[in-house]
């Protein structure tokens, strides 16, 4: 050990003398740690230095638990005492003291005091709301307890009565398993209230009239989005709007319908006094369009069958084209004069024009006029017949299927049939034939303007109803 401590002071030496700087000596030796309270659990367990931490923890918890604060209520004001009338919804149901008990005479909870019974007393008379289902006004009051002969009775008196209606219904005492009818009240119609009361026993019928506005109700709007919420938002029920949109669809393509579009329409209603309404048919419908032409469609009845007219154009002269309109997109196959005929196979007067159309090819009226016959008519098959005044009219015969009805109006141009080969026929075609004075004529040869083929004074009457729904 000396020698190696010698040794360590030469080489020391020398360093010095060198100019180096000597590197202080450390001993290896490992002297007592320091004291400190913070202790890792994990290490050394069991040995000196970990019981001392672990007895520092514990005294530090108790010490934390010794001064943290208490738990206790936090500190409130008096609550303010209950209104009286909840203190007896309270007192009613047992909720408070019981020598209370029932105070407010409200229905209570069972105390020591109360007493079972075998059975409760039934009411002398209940007082029902009913409603009348789709098999009637009796099987309704028998589903309600009434005696069979009272609901009979009442169903009799009663008449007929819409599905759905309500009832008011007062039942007596019960005999044989079922209740007499005392009182019944319901409303068969919007102007009246029935009463069925008993009288000296025997049950008696009563209708109360009330009093009913019957004017028109008129309703205006834009399409917006869709034509037909347009019209529901409005105040038009299902049934009316759908009837509007059929007017319409008579004349134009309901699609168009541009948002900006403005919706007229006039319905039957009648409403009470009491606020019930109900509405009956479409009695006008109009269309202010941004693009394209307007309506003005009124109910009218021709040849003792309603229809719609346009009271916007009807009667009106044309001003743009006086000769008529072509019946079909179609090629001439077979011009007017004698030929012989493609079945019959001998010479015959062709009293008309034939188009090879294909099956189905829409067909429209040549003028404005009136139909006077739509159905089948012999060699013909399905024919339209139309009156354009002054003498004049035409026919389109061999159709597949009408799209008119006799009375109705229809102006050029619109749709009245499609293309077929109905009766007498080789194939699909149209025949279409003119008259002049009820003589048939080339209708290469004629060229005319339907000025009035509506009665003026038919015109005035359609114009006039017009001005009574609207107010204008």
């Amino acid at each position: 050990m000396r020698e190696a401590w010698l040794g360590r002071q030469r080489a020391g030496a020398a360093l010095v003398a060198s100019g180096a700087t000597p590197v202080p000596f450390v001993s290896s030796a490992r002297g007592p740690a320091p004291f400190s309270l913070v202790v890792d659990l994990a290490e050394d367990i069991g040995s000196k230095r970990w019981w001392l931490g672990a007895a520092s923890l514990s005294l530090l918890t108790i010490a934390l638990g010794w001064l943290a604060p208490g738990i206790e209520p936090l500190p409130s004001r008096q609550s303010e005492p209950l209104p009286s009338a909840v203190r007896e919804q309270w007192r009613a149901g047992a909720i408070g003291a019981l020598k209370s008990g029932s105070a407010s005479g409200l229905r209570m909870a069972p105390g020591a005091l109360v007493e079972p019974i075998a059975s409760a007393p039934e009411r002398a008379r209940i007082d029902l709301r009913i409603v009348v289902g789709a098999d009637g006004l009796g099987p309704a009051l028998l589903r309600a307890g009434a005696a069979l002969g009272d609901a009979a009775r009442a169903a009799s008196l009663a008449g007929p009565v819409p599905s759905g209606s309500p009832v008011q219904l007062a039942l007596g005492r019960r005999e044989g398993g079922r209740r007499a009818i005392e009182r019944l009240g319901l409303r068969p119609a919007i102007d009246a209230r029935l009463v069925i009361a008993r009288a000296d026993g025997v049950l008696v019928a009563r209708r109360i009239p009330l009093e009913v506005d019957r004017r028109p109700l008129r309703l205006r709007g834009t399409a917006g989005g869709g034509i037909y919420w347009a019209l529901r938002n409005a105040g038009a029920s299902p049934a009316t709007a759908t009837e509007y949109l059929k007017a319409l669809a008579s004349e134009i393509d309901v699609g168009e319908i541009g948002p900006h579009d403005r919706f007229d329409l006039v319905f039957a209603n009648r409403r009470s006094m009491d606020g019930q309404g109900k509405a009956g048919m479409l009695l006008y419908a109009a269309i202010d369009r941004q693009l394209g032409t307007d309506l003005q469609l009124v109910r009218w009845t021709a040849g003792g069958k309603p229809l719609w007219v346009n009271a916007a154009t009807i009667g009106a002269e044309r001003q743009d084209d006086k000769a008529m309109a072509w019946p079909v997109d179609a090629p001439i196959t077979s011009r007017f004069g004698l030929r012989v005929h493609p079945i019959l196979r001998f010479a015959r007067m062709h009293r008309g024009m034939d188009f090879g159309a294909r099956w189905g090819t829409p067909i429209h009226a040549a003028a404005d006029g009136q139909v006077v016959k739509a159905g089948w008519a012999g060699g013909y098959g399905r024919q339209v017949r139309l009156a354009h005044g002054e003498g004049m009219a035409t026919s389109y015969s061999h159709m597949s299927s009408m799209a008119v009805e006799p009375g109705s109006y229809v102006q050029r141009g619109q749709l009245i049939g499609y293309v077929g080969s109905s009766g007498l026929s080789t194939g699909p075609h149209l025949h279409y034939e003119v008259y002049r004075g009820g003589v048939a004529v080339d209708p290469l040869s004629v060229r005319f303007v339907t000025s009035r083929p509506i009665d003026p004074a038919t015109v005035a009457a359609i114009k006039a109803r017009v001005k009574q729904l609207t107010g204008a």
